[in-house]
């Protein structure tokens, strides 16, 4: 018996099998849930669809977050294929290279608006639009970075839409904790992925996090997938509203000390 048996989720933002999102669908599959996949329309059939292949799962949709229309359209095939859905996963994350560079005092007003909304108002859309389908018990879920509590290197305005991000989960969790719905966000340390290759000193950053963090080692999409499912399950029944640090203790730190 899986933690998962019975329930069905769909995971928005898979980019390839190094993504969180990618370990996250394979764990959530790995105990009990039928998954569905969505992510650009320029990846599905080169590289989402192969993948979805390898969790048995015949839903997968192109999305661009950015228009309302494609994601009610997401939902709406969901509903008449699939029926409810206890689990939703957003790891949806944008910002232009020049603004994850240099100083954040530079950044433009088409690259801020930019970030807010493929970063942190496509959770909004999401959520807005899965909500008839959702039922009592089911379960939202988000990723975030330690940069949106404190000033992380380059990272930016990524860092202001991920804490506006975080921000959304309280407010989402507050809206719909009376149906029972449950909204959280996973803070994941430096994982090598796609995304993060666009981080000007990305591979500083995660050589000095495993020096420093109490663990002394990155983590893994599968660390961020296995802390997904407990998310997914009952086992987190009563939590709801929170940022989950799955970053090896990195986030505890006031001082760190590499050996």
């Amino acid at each position: 018996m899986g933690l998962l048996d019975g329930r069905k989720a769909l995971v928005f933002g898979v980019v390839n099998d190094h993504s969180i999102a990618w370990g996250i669908a394979r764990a959530l599959r790995d105990h009990g849930a039928a998954v569905g996949l969505s992510s650009l329309e320029s990846l599905v059939e080169r590289r989402v669809r192969p993948l979805a292949e390898e969790l048995g799962s015949t839903f997968v949709e192109p999305c661009d977050v950015q228009d309302d229309a494609q994601v009610r359209r997401v939902f709406a095939r969901w509903g008449e294929e699939q029926g409810p859905l206890d689990i939703l996963v957003h790891c949806l994350a944008f910002a232009r290279r020049e603004d994850l560079e240099g100083m954040f005092v530079e950044t433009s007003r088409e690259g801020f608006a930019l970030a807010l909304d493929i970063s942190a108002y496509s959770l909004v859309a999401l959520a807005r639009e899965a909500r008839p389908l959702l039922r009592s018990g089911s379960s939202i879920m988000t990723l975030t970075y330690y940069g949106a509590e404190k000033v992380a290197a380059n990272y930016n305005v990524m860092g202001v839409a991920k804490a506006a991000l975080e921000a959304s989960v309280r407010y989402l969790a507050a809206d719909l904790g009376p149906q029972g719905i449950r909204v959280n966000a996973i803070s994941a340390g430096p994982v090598r992925t796609a995304a993060a290759s666009g981080v000007t000193g990305f591979r500083t950053m995660y050589r000095a996090s495993r020096e420093v963090a109490p663990l002394r080692q990155n983590i893994t999409i599968e660390d961020v997938g296995r802390t997904a499912v407990y998310l997914a399950s009952e086992l987190s029944w009563a939590v709801t509203g929170e940022v989950v640090h799955v970053d090896g203790g990195f986030n505890i730190l006031g001082v760190p000390t590499p050996e």
